[in-house]
């Protein structure tokens, strides 16, 4: 019961990544706030005594604020924050995508954990300290994991915990991002079902060492750990959670006027 009488926000958590760490923050006696814009974040919490579900929009600062003070006169404070919610924004190159792709990806990717900090650090500071946690990607290490737009953000992430942990330096709050590989989850569910559908399913994950894909419930496990104290000596960190894929992160051949993926 690593979190008992913790106070515990998770967005994105109306499915896969979220939805599993949202609920292992909660097996582990945390009170949990999940939240996420989808309605499925309902489901998230069934059978979860005490739990609350709010749908919100995680890259507006508004609701951002709203959920933090929400958790706060809910349960008491807050002590974990996991800025988990994003998009993938598709696969179009750079040649292919608009302005306006970049803005949404951009705001939810990258500006939503930087709102998650901003409001959460403060009233975790409340409480003597505590953990935010920031799902980046692989995809932000370097490039061949995910659209030019969804990579920049992922990238974005990686840095901004940086960042935070050393404005953050002597609050004891500690800043981390967890940077999954190839993930059953809602972004990637037309990539698994593709598969399935034609028998392929031994393909996916086949460019990494473990030769298979990951499930939501590994990257949660080491979610729990870095937003634990067991972790209490790990800060502005990226953990990679990928089955090997980034030791040498194989791509395909691009070439300039076709489509990347």
């Amino acid at each position: 019961m690593r979190f008992e009488n913790k106070v515990v926000i998770v967005t994105g958590a109306g499915s896969g990544i979220g939805r599993a760490t949202a609920r292992a923050f909660a097996a582990e006696g945390a009170k949990l706030v999940a939240a996420d814009l989808s309605e499925t974040v309902h489901a998230t919490i069934e059978g979860l005594d005490g739990a609350l579900a709010v749908q919100m929009d995680a890259g507006a600062e508004a609701d951002v604020a709203q959920l933090v003070d929400t958790a706060c006169a809910r349960f008491g404070g807050l002590d974990v924050f996991h800025a988990n919610a994003g998009i993938s924004g598709g696969a179009a190159g750079i040649f292919d995508s608009t302005v306006e792709l970049w803005t949404e990806v951009l705001r939810v990717n990258l500006i939503g954990p930087a709102l998650a900090i901003k409001h959460a650090a403060p009233r975790i500071v409340e409480r003597g300290g505590g953990a935010i946690l920031c799902t980046a990607s692989v995809a932000g290490l370097r490039s061949g994991a995910g659209g030019p737009a969804y990579s920049a953000s992922k990238a974005g992430v990686i840095n901004l915990v940086q960042s935070a942990a050393q404005q953050l330096s002597t609050s004891n709050v500690r800043v981390n991002a967890i940077c999954p590989g190839l993930i059953e989850t809602g972004m990637t569910q037309r990539a698994f079902d593709y598969a399935r559908e034609r028998g392929k399913e031994d393909k996916l994950g086949q460019l990494n060492p473990l030769r298979r894909a990951g499930l939501p419930e590994e990257i949660a496990r080491v979610a729990l750990f870095l937003a634990s104290d067991e972790a209490s000596y790990v800060n502005g960190q990226a953990w990679v959670v990928d089955g090997g894929l980034s030791s040498s992160h194989p791509v395909t051949r691009q070439e300039f006027g076709k489509p990347a993926f």
